[in-house]
């Protein structure tokens, strides 16, 4: 029979899209929704996510990893309140740096960069964790998507008045807006404008092959995410050095080869030992190991929890 403790919700919320699977004991259940809107408050969204996947079930745990996490909205008592008619009785919130992590790496010390529409690194090692950007597409995000996407407008700008090289970018924005002086006016007033912008990363890391231009975006993108990889390994391991430390990049971004490629040798440079991990999970698989992750886990007291209390 099933209980509602034994079912356990899992959430993995960006800006790109909301991935939720619900496992129980008669099965697995996996949904998609849209990305968080940064604009918007972000517990609401989470909470319409997992109430339309409940579909009127009680919930045990719900696990959420998820962008955009303010320390104002970093309340997984609030979450719960949100959800009373699922009746969640167990609540562990998180920022999406954590359940990445730990559907990557696992237990194991190293660094994880994450590098989507935003980005995030974090790292966990003997001084404990250390996260680095994950500051948003106006403040940072060094290397994401929106900013490899934003570096690419600006190229075709520059080109389009004389001041930067030409650049087979300008095809690509020409066939979403023909006249290209009117681009900016219909950008800005779209309220889709960050998924938009970093929608041009995936041209720039096919035009890389042929551009120079898009090929210096891709080098510069792939040496600020190799600069935030180094700076959290340096922080999480207390400033000792690391013979082997275990490197994973994920996410849309790096399936570019140059940005690939070039990530690779930045962080080489400074560890030449380092050991190029592949995910062992996807940030989903991690949110869903949130939901068992023992207390005495250094990763375990950045998460936000909140407990029912018994009646």
């Amino acid at each position: 029979m099933t209980t509602a403790a034994s079912v356990v919700l899992a959430l993995d919320a960006g800006q790109t899209g909301i991935k939720a699977r619900l496992v129980s004991p008669g099965g697995t259940e996996e949904r998609l929704f849209p990305g968080v809107r940064t604009d918007e408050l972000l517990l609401p969204q989470l909470a319409a996510a997992a109430r339309d996947v409940a579909a009127g079930r009680a919930i045990g745990t719900l696990a959420v990893g998820t962008s955009g996490l303010t320390s104002a909205e970093f309340d997984a008592t609030a979450l719960r309140h949100l959800l009373a008619a699922e009746a969640p009785q167990r609540v562990l919130l998180a920022h999406d740096s954590i359940t990445s992590y730990l559907g990557t790496l696992g237990d194991a010390h190293g660094v994880v960069v994450a590098a989507g529409t935003g980005v995030v690194t974090l790292a966990v090692g003997p001084a404990g964790s250390a996260r680095v950007d994950g500051w948003g597409y106006i403040m940072g995000d060094a290397g994401s998507g929106y900013w490899i996407g934003r570096e690419a407008l600006d190229a075709v700008m520059r080109a389009h008045d004389g001041r930067g090289p030409e650049t087979s970018l300008t095809s690509v924005v020409r066939d979403r807006w023909p006249d290209l002086e009117d681009a900016y006016v219909q950008l800005q007033s779209d309220p889709a404008k960050v998924s938009i912008v970093a929608w041009f990363a995936e041209a720039v890391a096919a035009h890389a092959e042929h551009d120079e231009v898009a090929a210096g975006i891709c080098r510069a993108a792939a040496q600020e995410l190799g600069l935030a990889a180094i700076t959290a390994l340096r922080r999480a391991m207390g400033g000792q050095p690391v013979a082997e430390p275990l490197v994973s990049a994920i996410g849309g971004v790096f399936r570019g080869q140059h940005v690939r490629e070039a990530f690779e040798e930045t962080v080489r440079a400074v560890h030449p030992g380092l050991r190029m991990e592949a995910p062992h999970g996807t940030g989903l698989d991690g949110a869903v190991a949130l939901a068992g992750l023992p207390a005495e886990h250094p990763l375990a007291a950045l998460a936000s929890v909140s407990i029912a209390p018994e009646v």
